[in-house]
């Protein structure tokens, strides 16, 4: 998975000692975790209001790839992007990495729903939301 040239966003994470598990490494459930923050941060980063408003998001499947461990005092930055669009169901990727290295720690591709906020089904993305996604 390689990140497009554009229409990506960033977040910054900060690893902290709660964040370490067992074995002195960032715990998996944590990554989960950080999908989800990066995810929503990009979100929340590219809509107006009135769409946060109206709009929720709903996680359908998570896939997560573990490559390397990060450590907790490691600067780690995680890229996001959407993929493809099809009816209420949008792809996003997610690529945690070490900030200062580039090497990928995890990847992950979620399967998300759009539904309306009011009643909770599910709606199509229409080509205006796939415009705010930078899709």
């Amino acid at each position: 998975m390689q990140k497009p040239s554009e229409h990506f966003f960033s977040y910054t994470i900060k690893a902290t000692e709660n964040d370490i598990d067992a074995l002195g490494h960032v715990n998996n459930i944590v990554y989960l975790r950080w999908i989800q923050e990066a995810s929503s941060a990009h979100w929340f980063s590219v809509v107006r209001d009135e769409a946060k408003q109206n709009y929720i998001w709903v996680i359908l499947r998570h896939e997560i790839d573990y490559l390397y461990p990060a450590l907790l005092h490691d600067d780690i930055v995680a890229y996001t992007w959407v993929g493809e669009h099809i009816g209420a169901r949008s792809e996003r990727f997610v690529q945690i990495c070490n900030a200062a290295t580039g090497k990928i720690f995890a990847e992950s591709k979620t399967i998300w729903c759009l539904l309306t906020a009011k009643d909770m089904r599910p709606v199509r993305i229409d080509r205006g939301m796939r415009r705010i996604l930078g899709k």
